[in-house]
């Protein structure tokens, strides 16, 4: 039935799905030479894509027309099936655990999902018999919260079919940041204005971003002398070699125990101030003080917007936090008020 209502409902379309795995997971759907995920691609019709880089966990995207996809979802749970069972031949366990997938949803998408009181999770828990949570809080650094289904291949198969059909339905709302799984943790060190990141025997330049963020907070904030801040990370100086964009071998560095001002463990807070026009204050806080919540927790800073004074068409929002916090909250309230002026508003 579900089947029929997804096809003949006029909802064969094409949609995307993100699963977050583990680096194990990953490599076994890639398989001995990436066989098993091309297999999967030709037989599922369905493009399947796997974020790059060396983190714990990686982002799985799976694109293509619903029946597409849900073949793709099948081959992927049958082959986690396949790994618990070979995974059980050796131990001594009795209970088969389940199959469990995880899901990266819009948080706006969420709340449909979930349906009221509950009453759409629990629709899809009994038809399905697939056991489904909706995390309470959003991924790091995104908009997007993970849903954990588990069970047998079949009733996660069918509860895939349930999720889409709900998605399908309720587009997300607002703009969606991304979840981006971070890189393994490697420690991040500066030297001569430069960030790097420590590989094997050298220390490679960091992506622009870190640097930015710290020549940004080494403008604003002034020097602690040594001692007196815990530091939440040591910074490295080249001896006696200023060196900008090549890897630097790992002999050439010291390290001294010195703070990273802006990002040490307790950096002084300021304060910043601005005014926005009363009409496009309601972008800023959105539906419920989604998008105001979104931008407090993505800036990590405090952001108080005052109360309309009689008269006065502007409103007064103050930002306290890290010169880097105070920064990306503004830049976040400013990517908000651009796409409402430039009647991007939906987006």
């Amino acid at each position: 039935e579900m089947e029929s209502k997804v096809s003949e409902g006029g909802l064969n379309v094409t949609l995307t799905i993100r699963l977050l795995m583990h680096g194990k997971e990953v490599g076994s759907i890639i398989g001995k030479k990436g066989e098993t995920v091309k297999k999967m691609r030709e037989e599922s019709g369905a493009r399947i894509n796997i974020s790059e880089g060396n983190c714990p966990e990686r982002i799985v995207t799976i694109t293509g027309p619903t029946d597409a996809i849900f073949k793709a979802f099948a081959m992927i749970a049958y082959k986690f099936e396949e790994d618990i069972t070979n995974s059980m031949s050796n131990s001594t366990a009795t209970s088969k655990p389940p199959v469990t997938l995880r899901l990266v949803v819009p948080a706006s998408q969420c709340g449909s999902l979930i349906g009221k009181g509950g009453s759409k999770i629990k629709e899809i828990r009994e038809s399905t018999g697939a056991q489904v949570q909706v995390a309470g809080d959003m991924l790091p650094n995104s908009t997007e919260r993970a849903v954990t289904i588990s069970g047998t291949p079949d009733a996660i198969i069918q509860c895939v079919k349930q999720i889409c059909v709900v998605m399908l339905e309720s587009p997300p709302k607002g703009a969606t940041i991304p979840y981006r799984p971070k890189p393994a943790s490697t420690p991040v060190i500066f030297a001569g204005g430069q960030a790097y990141t420590i590989q094997g025997q050298y220390a490679i330049p960091h992506p622009d971003q870190l640097t930015k963020l710290h020549q940004l907070a080494m403008q604003q904030t002034p020097f602690t002398p040594l001692g007196q801040t815990t530091p939440a990370f040591p910074v490295l100086t080249v001896a006696g070699k200023q060196r900008s964009s090549t890897a630097l071998p790992l002999q050439d560095i010291t390290i001294f125990p010195c703070i990273c001002p802006g990002l040490d463990a307790s950096p002084p807070a300021s304060t910043h101030e601005l005014t926005i026009p009363n009409d496009l204050i309601g972008c800023i806080i959105g539906r419920q003080g989604t998008k105001i919540n979104e931008i407090r927790q993505m800036s990590g800073a405090q952001i108080k917007i005052a109360n309309a004074t009689e008269g006065s068409s502007e409103r007064q929002i103050t930002i306290t936090g890290t010169p880097a916090n105070i920064s990306l909250a503004q830049y976040l309230i400013n990517a908000r008020l651009t796409s409402e002026v430039t009647g991007m508003g939906a987006l």
